[in-house]
Formats: C-alpha cells, sequence, structure tokens
C-alpha cells in the first residue's frame, strides 16, 4: 500500500488503511471464486518483462524472445484464466489480447482534452485491468490510482504489473464510494463507464470534486442517448441489455449535471456513435458484445425499444 506516501495530508489516511486491510482480508479468503483469478495472478507473477512500452496503442509489456516457448503457454493459460477481457489491446511476452473494446480508440479522443499529467497524482474510477492506466504512464505521472471493486480485474491489472514494473500505478479495491476518503487529493480524475451506473449521479459527481485539487481536472466518459434536450433515460431493468445502468444521459444533461455539482469550465468536447467496430466479440471475449444489445431489425433500438446509445466526453474543472 505504497500508494499512501504519495497523497496529500488532506487524505484521511487512517481510514484508508482500514478499509484497504478490511478489503484485502475479504480478497484473500481461500474460496473458488478468489482463487479463480488469485491463482493466475501469482503464476505470472513470476515473469518479469525487459521491455515495457506504453506509448501506443498496444501496451506491451515484454517481447517474444524474452520468454521460451513453453513459458509462452504458461503465460497463455493464465491469462486466459482472466477472461472476459474487456479492455485493450494488450501483447504480453507476444501474447496478442484483442479485448471486446478497442480501448485506444477512446484515448486517441481523450488525448486533444489531456491536462499535463507529469507529475500527477491521478484517480482512475473503476479502472477495469488498468488498460487507461498504463497509458497515462507514458506521461511520466506521480501516481495513478485505480479504484476497482471487482475481485477478477483487481487481480489481472495486479498480474499486467507484476510482469510490467511500473511503479507509479496502484490499485486498491475501493469504489466510487470510498472517495470521501481522499479529500482534496488528485489533480485528475477519470470517469469513464461509470456515471450511468450510478443512482444519484450528482452525488458522485460532487464526491469527485470534494476529492479534486482545486484547479483540478475531471474527465467524463459515458454512455449516452443521442439528442439535444437536458433530459436522462430511466430504463427499466436492463438497458442494452446491461443491468444496473439508472440514468443515461444526454451530453448537454451531463453538462448540468456537472454544473449542479459544482464544476467550472465545463466541455462537451466528444460525441460518437457506438458500433460493433469497437466493441465486439473476440477470442479474449466470447460472450455477447454491442451487436447483441441492438434490435436487429432497427438499428436506432436497443433490444429493449430504447435508444441506441451513443458516446460522450465532457471535461470539467474544480475552481482554484
Amino acid at each position: 500500500m505504497n500508494y499512501l506516501s504519495l497523497l496529500p495530508n488532506s487524505a484521511h489516511t487512517d481510514a484508508i488503511a482500514r478499509e484497504h486491510t478490511h478489503r484485502r482480508a475479504w480478497v484473500e479468503q481461500e474460496k473458488k471464486g478468489f482463487l479463480r483469478y488469485r491463482n493466475p495472478f501469482r503464476q505470472l507473477a513470476h515473469y518479469r518483462a525487459a521491455h515495457v512500452d506504453c506509448s501506443g496503442d498496444t501496451i506491451i509489456i515484454g517481447q517474444p524472445n524474452e520468454i521460451t516457448e513453453h513459458e509462452r503457454q504458461h503465460v497463455t493459460e493464465n491469462l486466459q484464466a482472466f477472461m472476459p477481457w474487456r479492455k485493450g489491446p494488450f501483447s504480453v511476452f507476444g501474447v496478442n489480447i484483442d479485448a471486446e473494446w478497442r480501448s485506444e480508440r477512446k484515448w486517441r479522443r481523450l488525448l486533444p482534452e489531456l491536462p499535463d499529467l507529469t507529475g500527477k497524482v491521478i484517480a482512475d474510477i473503476g479502472c477495469n485491468n488498468g488498460y487507461y492506466m498504463f497509458r497515462m504512464a507514458s506521461s511520466a505521472p506521480r501516481l495513478v490510482l485505480g479504484f476497482e471493486p471487482s475481485v477478477q480485474h483487481y487481480y489481472c491489472f495486479k498480474a499486467l504489473n507484476a510482469m510490467a514494473g511500473r511503479p507509479e500505478l496502484d490499485i486498491d479495491l475501493l469504489g466510487i464510494e470510498h472517495l470521501n476518503l481522499f479529500e482534496s487529493c488528485f489533480d485528475v480524475v477519470f470517469l469513464m463507464g461509470i456515471i450511468y451506473h450510478r443512482p444519484s449521479p450528482i452525488d458522485t459527481l460532487r464526491d469527485i470534486l470534494r476529492a479534486l485539487q482545486p484547479g483540478g481536472t475531471l474527465l467524463v466518459e459515458s454512455q449516452a442517448i443521442p439528442g439535444e434536450a437536458p433530459i436522462a433515460l430511466f430504463p427499466d431493468e436492463t438497458y442494452a441489455k446491461v443491468p444496473g445502468t439508472y440514468f443515461v444521459p444526454t451530453g448537454s444533461c451531463l453538462c448540468n449535471w456537472m454544473k449542479k455539482a459544482g464544476f467550472d469550465d465545463i466541455n462537451l468536447f466528444c460525441t460518437h456513435p457506438m458500433s460493433d467496430m469497437e466493441q465486439r466479440r473476440t477470442d479474449w471475449m466470447t460472450f455477447e458484445s454491442f451487436k447483441d444489445y441492438i434490435d436487429p431489425d432497427n438499428p436506432q433500438l436497443t433490444v429493449e425499444g430504447y435508444p441506441t446509445p451513443c458516446r460522450v466526453f465532457v471535461k470539467g474543472r474544480k475552481k482554484e
């Protein structure tokens, strides 16, 4: 838990340490649900990559000639234990992981609006396997802390970073509900693919505002419905077959949420339609994906009859 020493004095470090200890005790239980991901992490943690490159679309951890063919089979089997892979692409000692999402496309959309990350303390809320954290690493941040309560994603990142050896990247089994412990801690917060899963989005944004340093930046990427009106869809049980979806806003609605939460300099800088060119089944994610969520007779609707989602990107700043 080395990241505590990199946080400012405003962090509630004792409470964070207690929560960390509680969550570690939970995840280290000798139960199948935990061992399913802990065991491949332990197997992969024996490998150390000599070559790591986070600057390109594919995160490269190790070259093919760094391990034997027998070892590569071992690496492949243990990486496959983390399926389904949602974010990527990665290349691990020559094992190419084609994840469900072409995450490099999202990163390219963020690039023009990224603040300077050099030397910054950054939070990635709901970081999944850490693809975006690795992309941030090429900008030499002081710390990127991933908040990820999923055991699968937590151990997947731990395995990847054990091999990559990036000390500025860390992860904890924390959720967005723990942000109140990180008062005025972060220069930049990334909230990507999360806000529509929150039952009270404005309260969530206020929590992020409190966790930012004065002058800090929030970058939000969200599923959205098309349209200019400041409204949000409140689906019944699922939206595009995804449970746990609460409010799906338009871009202008999301901007209004951020304004009411107290953000300044709000900028909706990208809107684009979703497609199966960017989210799809692969050999590393063999379950249903985007095209299975859309009405086959009307691509403007989801299978539930709601408007087909697009994605929006919004940037906001905490006042000095």
